[in-house]
């Protein structure tokens, strides 16, 4: 299950939990163009901490929507994922790198706050 927490309107902050469903990505990715369509750029924020599994019609819905937005990645300036110490921390340190134009940053549960506050930090806004 994908939960849209709340955040302020140019942040997308979900919590995965348990295994992943189709309608999750669909219902994340209608509430990604909704903001896009009031923000020129958008940061995430993903708590991961309770994520278990994803169906593969999810990670293939999933994978099928991120592809389409490529062209896009410098409307997404940052991305901040809430992750307990272990592989996927390392798998998300060893992405951050390589992914254009996008800044990721894994932070505890216990800095939630922190990730919001960073996340929603846009340099020069979320309008231009």
């Amino acid at each position: 299950m994908i939960t849209i927490l709340p955040a302020p309107d140019h942040v997308l902050a979900i919590a995965l939990s348990g295994t992943i469903e189709p309608a999750d990505i669909e219902r994340v990715a209608a509430d990604v163009e909704d903001r896009l369509s009031r923000h020129e750029k958008v940061s995430i924020l993903a708590d991961i901490t309770a994520f278990d599994d994803m169906t593969f019609a999810a990670a293939w819905k999933d994978a099928r929507y991120s592809f389409g937005k490529l062209w896009e990645l410098r409307r997404f300036p940052k991305e901040a994922i809430i992750v307990e110490k272990g592989w996927l921390d390392r798998v998300a340190r060893l992405f951050a790198p390589v992914v254009p134009f996008v800044e990721i940053r894994t932070f505890p549960p216990a800095e939630r706050e922190a990730a919001l506050a960073w996340a929603a930090d846009i340099e020069g806004g979320p309008d231009t």
